[in-house]
């Protein structure tokens, strides 16, 4: 099942751009508009993360984060703005607006839980071979069978505090996994690469290879 995130953007343009670019990543996006209608989404639960606007017509993103969080709920929480230098207490961050799709997709897989999207992307695997199922399956069986060395390097390189070692595998490896449309692994890649000492990247890069080593070439 996809993820399920609530949007919440009151401009019906940016609305529907930011709905298309996270439904692809694939999840369930439901669009609020309204402070109101967004807290009465979030009270009813399910949502995997929650993306809000800071500025509504009738209030505030941050004054309804502070409000869920004192009810209880902890999902984890995403702002959008379109001021320069945005400050938001309780988000993540704050995305910057307009924000093209690609952004926007790194930044929601790289806080979701790893297991919560597919670890293929078959429309990415089948772009970059330029449609051809077989020659796909191909790579993807030679993308899983280098990648257990891989991921043991890059543990082994983290740990030691070897941390150019461990780029250099890791910007090998991005590559590859465009290739093969493997995003999910391709986003904790990323996050790694910019952070090697960072122990909560290292888990998810280990937790997303993990998933595509149990799930194989489907």
């Amino acid at each position: 099942m996809n993820p399920r995130l609530l949007l919440l953007e009151d401009d019906p343009v940016s609305a529907a751009t930011l709905s298309a670019g996270l439904a692809s990543l694939p999840a369930e996006v439901e669009i609020t508009g309204t402070v109101a209608a967004a807290r009465e989404r979030a009270l009813q639960g399910g949502h995997a993360l929650w993306l809000f606007d800071l500025q509504l017509p009738d209030g505030r993103g941050e004054a309804l984060l502070s409000a869920l969080r004192a009810a209880g709920l902890q999902t984890p929480a995403l702002a959008l703005s379109a001021d320069d230098g945005a400050q938001a207490p309780g988000f993540l961050r704050v995305l910057p607006k307009p924000i093209d799709l690609a952004s926007l997709r790194r930044a929601v897989a790289a806080v979701l839980p790893p297991d919560a999207l597919p670890p293929w992307d078959e429309a990415a695997g089948l772009a970059a071979v330029a449609g051809q199922a077989g020659a796909l399956a191909q790579l993807r069986r030679l993308f899983l069978d280098e990648l257990p060395a891989q991921q043991r390097e890059i543990r082994d390189a983290c740990a030691a505090g070897q941390h150019e070692q461990a780029r250099a595998v890791l910007h090998r490896l991005k590559a590859s996994c465009g290739f093969v449309g493997a995003l999910p692994l391709l986003d904790a890649v990323r996050a790694l690469h910019a952070a090697p000492a960072d122990a909560m990247a290292l888990r998810r890069f280990v937790a997303c290879s993990e998933r595509l080593l149990d799930a194989g070439g489907r």
